[in-house]
């Protein structure tokens, strides 16, 4: 498989996604309250709580699952900003819509997966971002694989400015 630029207004040179080392071994109990209501509070509801772990409540294939890292800007209409975490799962087989993490020209990237070409001989992996160019990718491409489907995008609200992150254990 070859990969063809469609539309080559913009391109980098450095991956769109950083593969962060996962474990899901460790319990990771978190308080969740139940129930939280977007309109109006119930004062009754407040106080109940319910413990989430992430390992067990996220993650469905621990064998086949990983963390990465959003880097950059192509995929924002879709709701992934730089920084976010993603949660990534290896087992799942691609459909057409799907966000998946690609592997091609040595390099990740992250994008919406089109096979409604498939007939034709080609799919597509394309940007939430018009910014970006959507890449052709036909049979003879041996430098390409389908590295998983996100399953969850784990954001950062809080809007007090960059912090480090530490890596996880």
């Amino acid at each position: 498989m070859t990969v063809e630029f469609i539309d080559s207004t913009r391109q980098t040179g450095k991956s769109e996604v950083e593969i962060l080392h996962s474990s899901f071994k460790r319990v990771l109990p978190l308080s969740c309250a139940l129930g939280v209501k977007a309109g109006f509070p119930s004062p009754a509801e407040s106080y109940e709580v319910e413990p989430i772990d992430f390992n067990r409540d996220l993650i469905a294939h621990p064998d086949t699952t990983f963390y990465a890292r959003a880097c950059g800007d192509s995929m924002t209409g879709a709701g992934i900003d730089n920084g976010d975490l993603l949660v990534v799962d290896r087992s799942i087989e691609p459909k057409n819509g799907d966000i998946v993490i690609a592997f091609y020209n040595q390099e990740y990237t992250m994008k919406y997966f089109d096979n409604t070409h498939l007939d034709e001989g080609y799919i597509e992996l394309k940007p939430a971002n018009p910014a970006y160019p959507v890449f052709k990718i036909t049979d003879d491409l041996t430098d390409f694989r389908v590295w998983g489907v996100v399953i969850y995008i784990i954001k950062n609200r809080y809007n007090a400015g960059p912090r480090t992150t530490r890596p996880l254990p």
